[in-house]
């Protein structure tokens, strides 16, 4: 069964959905705009969906996205977290347990969180939760050094486009992103085709689920804007939240 949400706002989840210790593969996914985040990850979730696991998406972007209807054309749950006036990344690390708890909601073994990635300082790694940083080979050869932490702290860096450049082009690109991040695993996908998706899919499958991403821990600390995390908090929940602090609201567009 398909369920589609569109939220921005505040949140309300079935308080027993909280009690329940469901271990659960997150997999949050970044880069840079028109990478191909989205691409890479609808044919990844075709694979996994394959193997008989259940796959929930959120897609957090700024004012508007359509990538939730390419992502419910996969027949999984979607949600869309649209943060308005309030940075994307602040955003979503402020509703990390809501968009977990909504996950498990659905009995998903697998959560997709991907994030808009439009600020090169972009922080959203969180330990014990697989980062997955996704850029292609025609951004600019140098670029892989002004992209920061959204490609330092990820876990597997994704490079796409490489059917467009010669080998040459790839093999120096690459080894930037390998200068940028030694420890990362680099995963070549054509977004398009699909091609060498199954590598990040039986990454994801010997990821490490998840009792609860409450009390985790940002890899790196967040942008300055005007809230807790402004000031260097790295801690997720609630009782770590001040200032600005904006809700997803999971009830919009349910009855659409």
């Amino acid at each position: 069964m398909l369920y589609s949400f569109k939220f921005c706002g505040s949140v309300m989840v079935d308080a027993n959905i909280k009690k329940r210790v469901i271990l659960m593969r997150f997999v949050i996914v970044a880069g840079t705009p028109s990478s191909g985040k989205t691409s890479v990850m609808v044919h990844t979730i075709r694979h996994l969906l394959k193997n008989g696991l259940v796959v929930a998406a959120c897609k957090i972007d700024c004012l508007q996205t359509s990538d939730d209807v390419k992502y419910s054309r996969l027949g999984i749950p979607v949600a869309v977290g649209l943060s308005d006036y309030i940075c994307p990344d602040h955003f979503y690390v402020s509703n990390l347990e809501e968009v977990e708890l909504w996950a498990r909601e659905q009995n998903a073994d697998v959560l997709v969180l991907e994030t808009a990635g439009l600020c090169h300082r972009c922080a959203p790694a969180v330990h014990d939760c697989l980062s997955v940083c996704v850029i292609d080979n025609l951004i600019g050869i140098d670029t892989p050094k002004k992209v920061g932490p959204m490609l330092g702290t990820a876990d597997i860096v994704v490079i796409t486009k490489g059917d467009i450049v010669s080998q040459a082009e790839r093999e120096v690109f690459r080894h930037k992103v390998e200068m940028e991040n030694p420890q990362a695993r680099i995963l070549d996908i054509n977004g398009l085709t699909g091609q060498g998706v199954l590598a990040l899919k039986n990454e994801i499958i010997d990821s490490k689920e998840l009792g609860s991403i409450t009390g985790k821990e940002l890899k790196n600390s967040m942008p300055a804007a005007i809230c807790s995390y402004c000031a260097g908090e790295t801690m997720i929940g609630q009782s770590h939240q001040m200032g600005l602090v904006k809700k997803v609201d999971f009830r919009r567009g349910m009855d659409a």
